[in-house]
């Protein structure tokens, strides 16, 4: 071998041992092509033998499939397959708490799933969920770890869109390996898609029922969490109440309490639990969140902004929060400059937030400083053209500054976005 040879061979070697681990990621339709003969469609059946409700799930070894219980648990028998080729399957073991059942589906075709950890995800790492939504062919949706919730192991929130039907299907990470089962999705909301952890799986045994004191915390925190899943918020409640009976200084029973207070409007009785966790564990972001959100429901601003900045302390390139936090500056008592700095805070972290870009333009209109507002307004539109409010800010904006014959050119460009809209601007800008 020549001695170029070598050098490029030995190049090649040490670029090989050195690049991440990530560089092997699979693209989405490998992920997709590499788990599709792990998933099936699961039929709920009447004592007739009529469908009566349908999902996904996944084979996680020869003839056994996890599915979501909310699926199968109203019928009277079930069936997993796919396309035309179905066959009987039964209940082998269920948790209802954590929405995991388990079936038996003798020569049911197919590949059993690569098992992978959800401890291992990180928030914004991309993941896909393959499911049968509407019953109809298998589709892959893509999306990002929006939040790791609890745990570990955790429950998983994603961006992934996850559709009726796809409830029991799977979670994938980069490497086409099962994180999670995809269990919920809230509709119209975004990035409000869950999926229980993949570690939960092999904890599901026959006959296996909930036993606080075999189990101790970990049971508090799967049942507390599963009824948060179901939005059961009463029955949380009471389920919470006594698990900070049972444990008064466990910080996470006192955040569940607090969750489920506010769900039922309960805002004084929420605080109250929230405050309490966080005697216990000033450090938890989240819930000196959702005490900011409590506080801001509640016109108290100043209250709000200390527990705003108190999850920046923890997380100081959190930029969602510097813009809630922003807006709150906005509300109590008109407080902009200190608004316009959060806003460029969150701008810093991420300057392609069309949002932050835009209320950032109206602190600005509120301080007179028009320039400054038709700057913040045309970086909103670049990233998002189709803002119809944003154009209207704009426009205001240049009729404020005097450039009328702007403000007429924004109309123009508003009437191919919104016709109503730009007419009710052409009104403002040019009253009859």
């Amino acid at each position: 071998m020549s001695s170029l040879s070598q050098v490029a061979l030995i190049a090649s070697v040490l670029i090989t041992s050195i690049l991440p681990l990530k560089v092997f990621a699979l693209t989405s339709s490998q992920v997709f092509d590499k788990v599709k003969d792990s998933i099936v469609v699961v039929k709920s059946l009447d004592a007739k033998g009529n469908m009566i409700g349908f999902g996904s799930g996944v084979l996680i070894s020869p003839n056994r499939i996890a599915t979501n219980c909310h699926i199968v648990k109203d019928g009277a028998s079930c069936q997993a397959g796919r396309r035309n080729q179905f066959v009987s399957a039964t209940l082998y073991a269920e948790d209802r708490d954590k929405d995991i059942c388990i079936l038996d589906a003798g020569g049911i075709a197919g590949k059993p799933v690569e098992l992978g950890k959800s401890t291992g995800l990180k928030v914004g790492e991309a993941v896909y969920a393959v499911g049968a939504p509407q019953g109809l062919e298998l589709s892959l949706s893509d999306g990002i770890v929006a939040q790791l919730r609890s745990g570990p192991p955790p429950l998983i929130q994603t961006t992934t869109a996850i559709s009726p039907g796809s409830s029991g299907g799977g979670l994938f990470d980069s490497e086409g390996r099962l994180v999670g089962l995809t269990t919920l999705y809230l509709e119209g909301g975004q990035s409000l898609n869950f999926a229980v952890p993949v570690e939960w799986i092999p904890e599901v045994k026959p006959g296996q029922k909930l036993d606080i004191d075999k189990d101790g915390r970990e049971a508090w925190v799967k049942r507390a969490a599963a009824l948060e899943r179901a939005q059961n918020w009463k029955e949380m409640l009471d389920w919470c109440q006594k698990w900070t009976k049972s444990l008064p200084e466990d910080a996470d029973a006192w955040a569940f309490l607090g969750d489920a207070y506010a769900h039922l409007e309960r805002y004084n009785d929420a605080i109250d639990a929230y405050r309490q966790a966080l005697r216990i564990n000033s450090e938890d972001a989240e819930a000196w969140c959702s005490l900011g959100l409590i506080y801001s429901d509640l016109k108290r601003y100043n209250d709000a902004i200390d527990a705003y900045r108190q999850v920046l302390r923890i997380n100081p390139e959190d930029a969602d929060v510097w813009v809630t936090l922003g807006l709150t500056y906005s509300l109590s008592g008109k407080r902009y400059t200190d608004a316009i700095n959060a806003y460029r805070q969150a701008l810093r972290i991420n300057p392609e937030d069309a949002h932050a870009w835009s209320v950032l333009g109206v602190a600005y209109g509120n301080l007179k400083r028009y320039n400054d507002a038709i700057d913040a307004c045309r970086q909103a539109l670049r990233i998002n053209p189709e803002d119809a409010d944003v154009w209207c800010y704009l426009g205001i904006a240049y009729d404020l500054s005097g450039d009328r014959t702007a403000a007429l050119g924004v109309v123009k460009q508003l009437r191919r976005v919104d016709p109503a809209k730009a007419d009710s601007l052409f009104d403002l800008i040019m009253p009859r």
